[in-house]
Protein backbone atom coordinates (compact mmCIF):
# COMPACT_ATOMS: atom_id res chain seq x y z
CA UNK A 1 0.00 0.00 0.00
CA UNK A 2 1.39 3.38 -0.98
CA UNK A 3 0.36 6.97 -1.50
CA UNK A 4 1.49 9.29 -4.25
CA UNK A 5 3.34 12.52 -3.38
CA UNK A 6 2.02 14.67 -6.20
CA UNK A 7 -1.46 16.12 -6.06
CA UNK A 8 -3.71 18.07 -8.40
CA UNK A 9 -6.57 19.29 -6.18
CA UNK A 10 -9.07 19.78 -8.99
CA UNK A 11 -8.41 16.43 -10.65
CA UNK A 12 -10.36 13.18 -10.33
CA UNK A 13 -8.79 11.46 -7.33
CA UNK A 14 -8.17 7.78 -8.10
CA UNK A 15 -6.94 4.80 -6.07
CA UNK A 16 -5.70 1.60 -7.74
CA UNK A 17 -6.31 -1.68 -5.86
CA UNK A 18 -4.65 -4.69 -7.49
CA UNK A 19 -2.21 -7.30 -6.22
CA UNK A 20 -0.27 -7.58 -9.51
CA UNK A 21 2.47 -4.91 -9.55
CA UNK A 22 2.90 -5.07 -13.33
CA UNK A 23 -0.80 -4.50 -14.04
CA UNK A 24 -1.01 -1.80 -11.38
CA UNK A 25 1.94 0.01 -12.96
CA UNK A 26 0.29 -0.22 -16.37
CA UNK A 27 -2.85 1.49 -15.08
CA UNK A 28 -0.73 4.09 -13.33
CA UNK A 29 1.11 4.86 -16.58
CA UNK A 30 -2.21 5.34 -18.40
CA UNK A 31 -3.73 7.62 -15.77
CA UNK A 32 -0.82 9.82 -14.78
CA UNK A 33 -0.41 11.42 -18.22
CA UNK A 34 -3.94 12.84 -17.96
CA UNK A 35 -4.13 16.38 -16.57
CA UNK A 36 -7.57 15.89 -15.01
CA UNK A 37 -6.77 12.64 -13.18
CA UNK A 38 -4.47 12.04 -10.21
CA UNK A 39 -3.61 8.69 -8.65
CA UNK A 40 -3.45 9.40 -4.94
CA UNK A 41 -2.79 5.88 -3.60
CA UNK A 42 -2.31 2.21 -4.43
CA UNK A 43 -2.98 -1.02 -2.54
CA UNK A 44 -2.41 -4.72 -3.11
CA UNK A 45 -4.50 -6.07 -0.21
CA UNK A 46 -8.26 -6.06 0.27
CA UNK A 47 -8.39 -5.42 4.02
CA UNK A 48 -5.74 -2.71 3.86
CA UNK A 49 -7.49 -1.13 0.88
CA UNK A 50 -10.79 -0.91 2.75
CA UNK A 51 -9.14 0.94 5.63
CA UNK A 52 -7.23 3.22 3.25
CA UNK A 53 -10.27 4.04 1.14
CA UNK A 54 -12.37 4.84 4.18
CA UNK A 55 -9.75 7.35 5.29
CA UNK A 56 -9.07 9.19 2.02
CA UNK A 57 -12.41 8.65 0.19
CA UNK A 58 -11.26 9.10 -3.42
CA UNK A 59 -13.56 9.92 -6.32
CA UNK A 60 -12.88 6.64 -8.16
CA UNK A 61 -11.40 3.26 -7.22
CA UNK A 62 -10.08 0.80 -9.80
CA UNK A 63 -10.68 -2.50 -8.04
CA UNK A 64 -9.40 -5.98 -8.83
CA UNK A 65 -11.62 -8.88 -7.69
CA UNK A 66 -8.95 -11.37 -6.60
CA UNK A 67 -7.23 -9.75 -3.62
CA UNK A 68 -5.64 -11.12 -0.45
CA UNK A 69 -7.70 -11.12 2.78
CA UNK A 70 -10.85 -9.50 1.33
CA UNK A 71 -11.80 -9.92 -2.32
CA UNK A 72 -12.68 -6.90 -4.42
CA UNK A 73 -16.44 -7.49 -4.25
CA UNK A 74 -16.34 -7.69 -0.46
CA UNK A 75 -14.31 -4.48 -0.34
CA UNK A 76 -16.73 -2.78 -2.71
CA UNK A 77 -19.81 -3.78 -0.71
CA UNK A 78 -18.38 -2.61 2.61
CA UNK A 79 -16.91 0.55 1.08
CA UNK A 80 -20.23 1.59 -0.48
CA UNK A 81 -21.99 1.07 2.84
CA UNK A 82 -19.46 3.32 4.59
CA UNK A 83 -18.71 5.81 1.81
CA UNK A 84 -21.54 5.80 -0.76
CA UNK A 85 -20.04 8.66 -2.78
CA UNK A 86 -16.92 6.69 -3.73
CA UNK A 87 -17.28 5.25 -7.26
CA UNK A 88 -15.87 1.77 -7.94
CA UNK A 89 -14.78 0.34 -11.28
CA UNK A 90 -14.28 -3.43 -11.13
CA UNK A 91 -11.43 -4.77 -13.29
CA UNK A 92 -11.17 -8.55 -13.52
CA UNK A 93 -10.37 -11.49 -15.73
CA UNK A 94 -13.93 -12.82 -15.32
CA UNK A 95 -16.36 -11.01 -17.59
CA UNK A 96 -19.87 -12.43 -17.87
CA UNK A 97 -23.32 -10.94 -17.38
CA UNK A 98 -24.03 -12.55 -14.02
CA UNK A 99 -20.76 -11.30 -12.55
CA UNK A 100 -21.48 -7.82 -13.88
CA UNK A 101 -24.95 -7.95 -12.30
CA UNK A 102 -23.60 -8.99 -8.92
CA UNK A 103 -20.93 -6.27 -8.99
CA UNK A 104 -23.39 -3.52 -9.90
CA UNK A 105 -25.91 -4.81 -7.36
CA UNK A 106 -23.48 -4.38 -4.47
CA UNK A 107 -22.53 -0.88 -5.54
CA UNK A 108 -19.96 -0.87 -8.35
CA UNK A 109 -20.40 1.79 -11.04
CA UNK A 110 -18.67 -0.12 -13.85
CA UNK A 111 -17.22 -3.53 -14.65
CA UNK A 112 -14.58 -4.41 -17.23
CA UNK A 113 -12.36 -7.30 -18.18
CA UNK A 114 -8.68 -6.52 -17.79
CA UNK A 115 -8.24 -6.28 -21.56
CA UNK A 116 -10.08 -2.94 -21.48
CA UNK A 117 -8.40 -0.40 -23.75
CA UNK A 118 -6.73 2.69 -22.26
CA UNK A 119 -9.30 4.88 -24.00
CA UNK A 120 -12.23 2.92 -22.55
CA UNK A 121 -10.70 3.05 -19.09
CA UNK A 122 -10.15 6.80 -19.19
CA UNK A 123 -13.66 7.44 -20.49
CA UNK A 124 -15.08 5.24 -17.74
CA UNK A 125 -13.11 6.94 -14.96
CA UNK A 126 -14.48 10.29 -16.09
CA UNK A 127 -18.00 8.97 -16.53
CA UNK A 128 -18.31 7.39 -13.08
CA UNK A 129 -16.74 10.47 -11.48
CA UNK A 130 -19.65 12.42 -12.96
CA UNK A 131 -22.18 10.00 -11.46
CA UNK A 132 -22.82 7.76 -14.48
CA UNK A 133 -22.65 3.97 -14.68
CA UNK A 134 -20.87 2.08 -17.46
CA UNK A 135 -22.47 -1.34 -17.94
CA UNK A 136 -21.79 -3.67 -20.86
CA UNK A 137 -20.04 -0.82 -22.66
CA UNK A 138 -22.96 1.61 -22.30
CA UNK A 139 -23.00 4.81 -20.30
CA UNK A 140 -26.12 4.89 -18.13
CA UNK A 141 -27.76 7.36 -15.80
CA UNK A 142 -28.54 6.09 -12.29
CA UNK A 143 -32.18 5.60 -13.33
CA UNK A 144 -31.15 3.55 -16.38
CA UNK A 145 -28.77 1.46 -14.25
CA UNK A 146 -31.54 0.81 -11.72
CA UNK A 147 -33.85 -0.40 -14.48
CA UNK A 148 -31.10 -2.68 -15.85
CA UNK A 149 -30.53 -4.04 -12.36
CA UNK A 150 -34.20 -4.78 -11.79
CA UNK A 151 -34.45 -6.56 -15.14
CA UNK A 152 -31.47 -8.80 -14.40
CA UNK A 153 -32.77 -9.60 -10.92
CA UNK A 154 -35.43 -11.73 -12.58
CA UNK A 155 -32.66 -13.73 -14.24
CA UNK A 156 -30.12 -14.12 -11.44
CA UNK A 157 -31.79 -13.15 -8.16
CA UNK A 158 -29.87 -13.01 -4.90
CA UNK A 159 -28.01 -15.93 -3.36
CA UNK A 160 -29.18 -16.91 0.15
CA UNK A 161 -25.74 -16.18 1.60
CA UNK A 162 -26.05 -12.57 0.42
CA UNK A 163 -28.94 -11.87 2.80
CA UNK A 164 -28.48 -9.40 5.65
CA UNK A 165 -30.64 -7.97 8.43
CA UNK A 166 -33.72 -6.01 7.38
CA UNK A 167 -35.61 -3.57 9.68
CA UNK A 168 -38.90 -4.24 7.86
CA UNK A 169 -41.78 -6.35 9.14
CA UNK A 170 -42.73 -9.57 7.35
CA UNK A 171 -45.70 -7.87 5.68
CA UNK A 172 -43.57 -4.89 4.62
CA UNK A 173 -41.08 -7.35 3.11
CA UNK A 174 -43.91 -9.00 1.19
CA UNK A 175 -44.96 -5.62 -0.19
CA UNK A 176 -41.36 -4.75 -1.07
CA UNK A 177 -40.94 -8.05 -2.93
CA UNK A 178 -43.98 -7.21 -5.05
CA UNK A 179 -42.54 -3.74 -5.78
CA UNK A 180 -39.36 -5.40 -7.03
CA UNK A 181 -41.53 -7.62 -9.24
CA UNK A 182 -42.88 -4.43 -10.83
CA UNK A 183 -46.45 -4.66 -9.52
CA UNK A 184 -48.61 -1.58 -9.04
CA UNK A 185 -50.22 -0.78 -5.68
CA UNK A 186 -53.53 -2.16 -6.97
CA UNK A 187 -51.88 -5.40 -8.13
CA UNK A 188 -50.06 -5.76 -4.80
CA UNK A 189 -53.34 -5.32 -2.92
CA UNK A 190 -55.00 -8.03 -5.05
CA UNK A 191 -52.11 -10.49 -4.73
CA UNK A 192 -51.76 -10.08 -0.95
CA UNK A 193 -55.49 -9.83 -0.26
CA UNK A 194 -55.30 -6.43 1.43
CA UNK A 195 -56.78 -3.02 0.65
CA UNK A 196 -55.20 -0.46 -1.65
CA UNK A 197 -54.89 1.96 1.28
CA UNK A 198 -53.13 -0.67 3.38
CA UNK A 199 -50.58 -1.12 0.60
CA UNK A 200 -50.01 2.64 0.52
CA UNK A 201 -49.57 2.67 4.30
CA UNK A 202 -46.99 -0.13 4.12
CA UNK A 203 -45.06 1.68 1.37
CA UNK A 204 -45.03 4.88 3.42
CA UNK A 205 -43.63 2.92 6.36
CA UNK A 206 -41.03 1.19 4.18
CA UNK A 207 -39.77 4.48 2.75
CA UNK A 208 -39.70 6.07 6.18
CA UNK A 209 -37.66 3.23 7.72
CA UNK A 210 -35.23 3.26 4.80
CA UNK A 211 -35.09 7.07 4.63
CA UNK A 212 -35.84 6.97 0.90
CA UNK A 213 -38.21 8.94 -1.29
CA UNK A 214 -39.62 6.50 -3.84
CA UNK A 215 -40.41 2.87 -4.63
CA UNK A 216 -37.57 2.35 -7.10
CA UNK A 217 -34.97 3.52 -4.58
CA UNK A 218 -36.43 1.08 -2.03
CA UNK A 219 -36.27 -1.79 -4.52
CA UNK A 220 -32.65 -1.07 -5.44
CA UNK A 221 -31.62 -0.72 -1.79
CA UNK A 222 -33.21 -4.07 -0.94
CA UNK A 223 -31.48 -5.77 -3.87
CA UNK A 224 -28.09 -4.34 -2.98
CA UNK A 225 -28.39 -5.39 0.65
CA UNK A 226 -29.65 -8.89 -0.06
CA UNK A 227 -33.00 -8.48 1.71
CA UNK A 228 -35.05 -10.23 -0.97
CA UNK A 229 -34.73 -13.96 -1.46
CA UNK A 230 -34.97 -15.40 -4.97
CA UNK A 231 -37.07 -18.51 -5.63
CA UNK A 232 -37.84 -20.60 -8.75
CA UNK A 233 -41.47 -19.50 -8.45
CA UNK A 234 -40.42 -15.87 -8.76
CA UNK A 235 -38.26 -16.68 -11.80
CA UNK A 236 -41.26 -18.27 -13.53
CA UNK A 237 -43.78 -15.55 -12.67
Amino acid sequence: MSSQDTCTPEGIRVVIVDDHPFFRQGILDVLTVETDIEVIAESDDGAEALELLGDIQPDVVLMDVNLPNLNGLQVTKQLKEQCPDVNVIILTAYDDEEQVYRAIRIGASAYFAKDVTPGQLLDTVRAVAEGYYVIEGRRMTPAQAEQWLLELYHRYGIKPEDATFSPLTNREMEVLEQIIEGLSNKEIAYRLGISHQTVKNHITSILSKMNLSDRTQAAIYALRHGWVQFTPERRES
